[in-house]
């Protein structure tokens, strides 16, 4: 507590500590004056010392400046008098590796204790102070060099201190972008699945519902199966978004009553392709389905492959619902295929409405498919189009 208000009040340290230098330069200045009776000198070492004390209030804001002020005060005075300002000095070679760096504060004590061993050397004009000799140019050299050691020691464990909070903020930074980008990892991956789900069923349901009031008055049974299939379609869809809305936390309700379990229902894998397939039939689409091998235990892998199904015959009946062939062809091994072909739907006949969608859902495949190493070719082929994943399935050991 006592470490971190002085750490808060700069200005307070730095004018006790020049004070308590000051009070006795000052009087020591003070008495030798009075019984030197040399005014020029008395004059010159007054200046000297307030320059000093100046330079201790201000070591903290520009110890290399405030260092050369005290080092040419201390050595004028020290070259014709004994005058106790050495002290203020050693304050200031304290402050260079504290607030500098510690390769400057050796070349300042250098420098320091060259200067006044050259001013002792070298006196002044002869007044009536006492000459300084070798004892103090020692003495004052040990006491600059104590200061050096102990600013060293505690810049060191400031910088070290620093060097912590800095590292310990970047970690805090890193994790919380690790966070972050989880979080938009997370929004992305569930935005495809709403996508999926939505842009699916409701894609089945209009292409549903539109067949239906075309066939109202000619074929009312017809009719009347599409209308079920269309309920159907919204059920699986509202199953889908609750569970979807359950990962979120979002649910409110839970499932309805004639719904047991809803919450528990897992996601789509490949045993539900037939499902699948068969409501893009009860949609219009002739859809040709193949698959060769094992399906792989991996989950995740599974549901990729039904989405890539799902969104390809989407796009098929969202773009070409007349399209006399559509082929959906599954290969299970160490590399997963899916493709879907579809051939070129004959010109638009009265009482079609084209759909059209956002262009997210070939992104999404993308982003999934990129999980597993793969690559997604769609485009225009010779008799119409085609949607190609490729990806790599990793078997868990144990699996065949």
């Amino acid at each position: 507590m006592i470490r971190q208000f002085w750490q808060r009040h700069p200005w307070l340290t730095d004018s006790l500590i020049a004070a308590a230098y000051a009070l006795p330069a000052l009087l020591a200045t003070a008495f030798l004056a009075r019984r030197s009776g040399d005014l020029p000198a008395d004059v010159l070492i007054a200046l000297c010392a307030l320059a000093s004390i100046a330079a201790v209030l201000f070591r903290r804001r520009a110890p290399l400046v405030t260092f050369a002020v005290a080092l040419a005060a201390t050595a004028l005075v020290f070259s014709f008098s004994d005058v106790p300002l050495a002290l203020g000095l050693c304050a200031v070679l304290y402050s260079i590796p504290v607030y500098d760096s510690n390769r400057n504060a050796w070349i300042a004590l250098g420098c320091s204790v060259a200067v006044i061993a050259a001013a002792a050397v070298i006196p002044w004009p002869q007044t009536t102070y006492p000459h300084p000799g070798l004892g103090e140019v020692v003495s004052y050299s040990v006491l600059q060099l104590l200061a050096v050691l102990i600013g060293v020691t505690v810049g060191n464990r400031k910088r070290y201190l620093q060097a912590l909070i800095d590292r310990a903020a970047q970690l805090a930074a890193e994790r919380d972008q690790q966070a972050r980008l989880a979080t938009a990892a997370e929004r992305a991956r569930i935005a495809r699945e709403m996508h999926d789900i939505v842009s699916h069923s409701l894609t089945v349901m209009i292409t549903l519902a539109d067949g239906s009031a075309a066939q109202l008055d000619s074929a009312p049974d017809l009719s009347r199966e599409a209308m079920l299939h269309v309920a159907e379609t919204g059920r699986h869809a509202l199953t889908d978004m609750r569970r979807m809305l359950g990962v979120l936390g979002e649910a409110s309700s839970g499932p309805a009553v004639d719904e047991p379990g809803l919450e528990l229902a897992p996601q789509p894998a490949a045993s539900d392709l037939g499902v699948l397939i068969d409501r893009f039939r009860a949609a219009g689409l002739p859809v040709r389905y193949t698959v060769t091998g094992r399906a792989p235990a991996d989950a995740a892998l599974q549901l990729t492959v039904y989405r890539i199904v799902q969104e390809s015959l989407t796009n098929v009946l969202r773009h070409a619902p007349a399209a006399a062939r559509v082929d959906a062809r599954i290969r299970y091994g160490a590399t997963v295929s899916v493709e879907v072909r579809n051939s070129q739907p004959p010109p638009a006949s009265a009482g079609s409405a084209a759909i059209h969608g956002a262009g997210r859902g070939l992104i999404g495949l993308r982003e999934r498919i990129a999980l597993y190493g793969g690559s997604l070719e769609a485009g225009q082929t010779n008799d119409g189009w085609r949607v190609l994943a490729i990806m790599t399935a990793h078997e868990e050991e144990g699996q065949g």
